[in-house]
């Protein structure tokens, strides 16, 4: 039974089928033959009267009305919501062309077949924008997918530089702990090497008093001799004894004049070495009376000395120290036995320390630092390790200082325009001596004896007789404040220096007018030294450069080493090598 309902649904679903094509095939012929007149009538009427555009402005209701009612009876809300918004909008497009199209003489019909045309062409044109979106997102699925293999691999190559940089860390730590294993082992080769090199010094320096004292025992015999005879022919010496003020000042021979007679002047310099001594400029350098051991004063606060090389060597060795001024350092002078230094300051300061290092422990330090009210002259003993002597009397910074060759005698300059001398073996200040109108830049010893040789700001230089404290001759001539005067060990021979880089020869026996007159540069002249042969003057000049002035001739010849200003300049003690300190805070050999 089922079988035979089966097949008389299917026939009556045939039936309708047929029913509907046959509707649909007449209702097209229906359409066709309305055209057909539609245009017969239109072409009749063109002929006799002019054209009139016939336009449907909307579809028919029936087809509208037909729709709607089959959507709702089937519950189709939301279709119908949807046919009957593309329904007006299709019509009012069509509408739109039709009217754009009124000119040609041509209006358009909308019913579903021409609609449904329109719906076929968007849905191709959908399709079309399908395929492409489809085509981009493989291709953006092809590059994600090439993008996350490179970020697996750089991830890979990330983890093998971390773990390199592990190994590599513990591989530093293990090394750091076996370098501090070394290091108690390296502290004690450097103490030893320390105590070594101090025992060095020590037994060198030893050797050296030795050496003196038994140069000195025949010196001392000859004047006892001397007394004796006299006693014996009668001569009484002077029983009354000196006063209290006056200072004994022995005689010293002079163990420069033997290098005197045979030394000849070389005709040129070279650089050898270059230290680095400060880092801030260096004021003044001296040299050891028997040794090749340099002092430096600098800006730094600070003095040092320096083993200068020999043998050949092309660095210097800086073996003590010394730390404490709160300024800038003017000055140093090395005692004539070769065991102390004085240097010059322009601090106020009272408190000072001291490093010391390889060097003689007899070593004494004489420091001039400004105080709150006076300038103080400070002994200090390197065995103590405290200041042992105090000095004062100078009411403004000292610029320089010289030991008489006795010892005990200090001379000082300063900016309070007098010079102190001062007596060491009772300190206190043995002479004041004023004849100066302007700051004392410079004062010297000379060798051997008790004069002692100034010059000042007020552009004069001055030979004081430092026994009775008297000025023995007075040396005009300079036209600029003079900065720098020494004497020439060969013979009494001065030279003298001033800021517009004049530099002026003096007979000391003939005050009246300089002997002659040399110009070293355009800048400032700022010290002079004489080889010991009295031959060759060095002047440190301003402009970077080292002047070497023949004496004889006159000859000028440069030296050119420092970046900067040359501040300091000496011989050693064979006159084959010059030392030159400037505003570079470096030291330069030339030899």
């Amino acid at each position: 039974m089922s079988a035979q309902r089966k097949e008389r649904a299917e026939e009556e679903n045939r039936e309708e089928e047929n029913k509907v094509e046959e509707e649909r095939r007449d209702d097209e012929e229906d359409f066709e033959e309305a055209m057909r007149e539609f245009a017969s009538s239109t072409a009749s009427r063109r002929k006799c009267e002019p054209p009139k555009l016939q336009m449907i402005p909307k579809i028919p209701e029936a087809v509208d009305d037909f729709l709607r009612n089959f959507l709702r009876k089937l519950g189709m809300s939301r279709t119908l919501r949807s046919f009957e918004a593309e329904w007006y909008g299709s019509a009012q497009k069509l509408q739109t062309e039709s009217l754009r199209m009124t000119c040609a003489g041509v209006s358009f019909i909308p019913d579903a077949l021409t609609h449904r045309q329109l719906l076929h062409s968007e849905l191709q044109e959908v399709h079309r924008e399908t395929d492409l979106l489809r085509e981009e997102v493989l291709a953006a699925g092809e590059r994600l997918g090439r993008m996350q293999r490179e970020a697996d691999f750089h991830r890979l190559q990330y983890r093998r530089v971390q773990e390199e940089k592990n190994r590599l860390i513990n591989d530093f730590k293990k090394l750091k702990k076996h370098l501090e294993s070394y290091e108690p082992a390296l502290k004690q080769l450097d103490e030893k090497y320390q105590t070594a090199l101090s025992q060095k010094m020590l037994i060198s320096i030893e050797k050296e008093r030795v050496k003196s004292s038994i140069n000195a025992q025949p010196n001392q015999e000859k004047p006892q001799m001397k007394k004796e005879r006299s006693i014996k022919s009668g001569d009484r010496p002077d029983k009354s004894p000196e006063k209290s003020n006056n200072m004994r000042y022995p005689k010293f021979p002079d163990p420069h004049l033997a290098q005197v007679s045979f030394e000849t002047c070389k005709s040129s310099f070279s650089l050898s070495c270059s230290v680095r001594a400060h880092q801030l400029p260096i004021s003044c350098i001296d040299l050891h009376p028997r040794k090749m051991v340099l002092s430096s004063a600098s800006d730094d606060h600070s003095w040092r000395l320096w083993a200068l090389p020999a043998d050949g060597e092309k660095v210097g060795q800086m073996v003590m120290t010394g730390e404490g001024h709160s300024d800038w350092l003017s000055g140093c002078s090395f005692h004539p036995e070769g065991a102390k230094l004085a240097t010059t300051s322009g601090d106020s300061t009272v408190g000072s320390s001291l490093h010391y290092s390889p060097v003689s422990s007899d070593l004494l330090v004489l420091s001039m630092i400004l105080g709150r009210f006076l300038l103080q002259v400070r002994l200090w003993d390197f065995s103590r390790g405290c200041c042992v002597l105090m000095l004062a009397g100078h009411t403004q910074p000292t610029w320089g200082c010289s030991f008489h060759s006795c010892g005990h005698l200090l001379a000082s300059c300063s900016a309070d325009r007098t010079i102190k001398l001062w007596d060491l073996n009772r300190a206190s200040c043995h002479l004041t001596l004023r004849r100066h109108t302007a700051s004392v830049n410079s004062v010297r010893f000379l060798p051997f004896s008790d004069l002692l040789l100034a010059c000042s700001a007020d552009k004069t230089l001055a030979l004081w007789d430092a026994k009775v404290g008297l000025c023995v001759a007075t040396f005009q001539g300079h036209q600029h404040p003079c900065n720098h005067a020494a004497f020439s060990l060969a013979g009494g021979i001065a030279a003298s220096c001033d800021t517009r880089g004049v530099v002026k020869l003096w007979d000391i026996r003939k005050p009246s007018s300089a002997t002659a007159t040399v110009e070293a540069g355009q800048q400032a002249a700022n010290q002079v030294a004489f080889s010991p042969s009295g031959k060759t003057l060095a002047v440190a000049c301003s402009d970077g450069l080292v002047r070497m002035v023949d004496v004889a001739s006159l000859v000028v010849s440069s030296l050119s080493g420092h970046s900067d200003g040359v501040q300091s300049v000496t011989f050693d003690h064979k006159g084959e090598t010059v030392i030159s300190a400037g505003s570079d805070g470096s030291i330069n050999v030339w030899s």
